[in-house]
């Protein structure tokens, strides 16, 4: 995916405008680490305010803002995409974006705030529809597609319901509508927010991704032809189903973990099988991640068995740490690549190496931070106190993630200014 190969510097987006939504993410993810030490255990009781709170700061701040610094990256390599006028299209969605966020997580905290849910529909809602329409857009101009440009494709139709839902939900908070089949839809758009958005995104991407950086075997074309249909599908069904048959969940609840669990099996497999044997972190990120989601598809069938709240609680623990490890496994991937690309491709004599700019013995730093964060979450269900080492570890790597962006940042900017280029005649400035 990020070979130079295929990928010009006409094709890529400048750099600051990956980094920027790095930065940005790092930024929430420190916030959500704030907000995890004055919440605290309340977090765990997915009804409660501070819950809503936390999964909107991370699901909306952290998650959105990583993936979509990756699909600006990653559309031009994997299908082809070349976006016109990135930095604008970049700035039309990032400031409304981050704008609309905090307007959303302010409405939750304030009492009496029927404006504030209008003001971050409005927000949320143009600047996520309108990067969505543009990048479908490309998407279905396209003459031959990719498994993974299909995948992402499903992944930004989900994105795009996952909007109108929330649009419906902040509607009903806000008094414009009756919102009869607020709980439905509020089901509807959490699955396709965690399944539909998250988890396809990131086994649309695996399809290329594992065996290009990793050099696995390809996937099963059963697999990668049908799985995000399948996904999207039956998401999509049990949506419209679900409004009038709400039980309908708990079957594809089942379905969905299934699916799930099954692609992180294979996944795994695919990880004993590389050819090029050396392992860096990042391996270890995707098998954190993958392990992970098995462990959430288990908890979620168990919560549907037996709905205990210690149960449910470690299956959205899980499911983050699957999100958020895959989050970090491509962002020490794309962050050093992207800096020695654009340098190298400007025609600087001597860019920074990869290893020069992230070092591996930094992302193995990260990996165990990143563990050991995931450890306490687990440990707090049970033994309340550890709540608060993780908001301290949480705080902590995303700090970690805003430095490293940061540093990659300079490190660009020292080059472009006392760095010696080869004389080809070109201006790239």
């Amino acid at each position: 995916m990020l070979s130079q190969n295929g990928l010009s510097l006409d094709q890529a987006p400048p750099i600051s405008v990956v980094f920027r939504f790095f930065f940005v993410g790092s930024l929430f993810g420190i916030l959500c680490g704030i907000f995890v030490l004055f919440f605290q255990s309340a977090i765990f009781n997915a009804r409660s305010i501070e819950a809503i709170i936390l999964t909107h700061t991370l699901t909306l701040g952290v998650m959105l803002s990583f993936m979509f610094a990756a699909l600006f990256q990653m559309l031009p390599v994997i299908a082809g995409i070349k976006l016109t006028s990135p930095v604008l299209k970049a700035n039309l969605l990032l400031y409304p974006f981050i704008l609309g966020i905090i307007t959303l997580l302010f409405a939750f905290i304030l009492t009496n705030t029927s404006w504030m849910f209008l003001l971050a529909s409005v927000l949320l809602g143009t600047s996520l529809l309108g990067i969505v329409i543009i990048m479908v857009k490309n998407l279905f101009s396209l003459e031959n597609h990719t498994v993974s440009s299909k995948g992402i494709t499903y992944t930004l139709l989900s994105l795009g319901i996952v909007v109108l839902f929330a649009l419906y939900l902040t509607s009903a908070l806000a008094g414009l509508i009756e919102g009869s089949s607020y709980s439905q839809i509020k089901e509807a758009h959490y699955s396709f927010g965690l399944y539909g958005w998250i988890a396809l995104l990131i086994i649309s991407i695996s399809f290329q991704v594992i065996e290009m950086f990793y050099v696995t075997p390809s996937y099963p074309k059963l697999v990668s032809k049908f799985m995000p249909l399948s996904l999207f599908t039956l998401l999509l069904v049990s949506s419209i189903v679900g409004i009038f048959y709400p039980d309908i969940w708990i079957l594809a609840d089942i379905f969905i973990a299934l699916l799930l669990g099954s692609f992180a099996l294979l996944t795994l497999k695919r990880f004993t099988q590389r050819k090029r044997p050396i392992t860096d972190a990042t391996v270890w990120f995707w098998r954190l991640g993958l392990s992970s989601l098995l462990v959430s598809m288990l908890s979620l069938l168990l919560t549907l068995l037996m709905n205990n709240d210690s149960i449910s609680a470690l299956s959205y623990i899980a499911f983050t740490s699957f999100g958020l490890s895959i989050v970090f496994a491509m962002f020490y991937k794309i962050v050093p690549f992207l800096t020695w690309f654009h340098l190298n491709s400007q025609g600087y004599i001597s860019p920074p190496m990869m290893h020069q700019i992230i070092h591996p013995k930094t992302v193995m730093k990260h990996l165990y931070i990143h563990t050991a964060t995931i450890v306490s979450y687990i440990l707090s269900i049970f033994i309340p106190p550890f709540i608060f080492l993780a908001g301290l570890l949480t705080i902590l790597s995303f700090g970690w993630a805003g430095y490293q962006v940061a540093n990659a940042h300079l490190l660009y900017g020292k080059t472009q200014k006392t760095g010696k280029k080869f004389n080809l005649g070109v201006n790239y400035t």
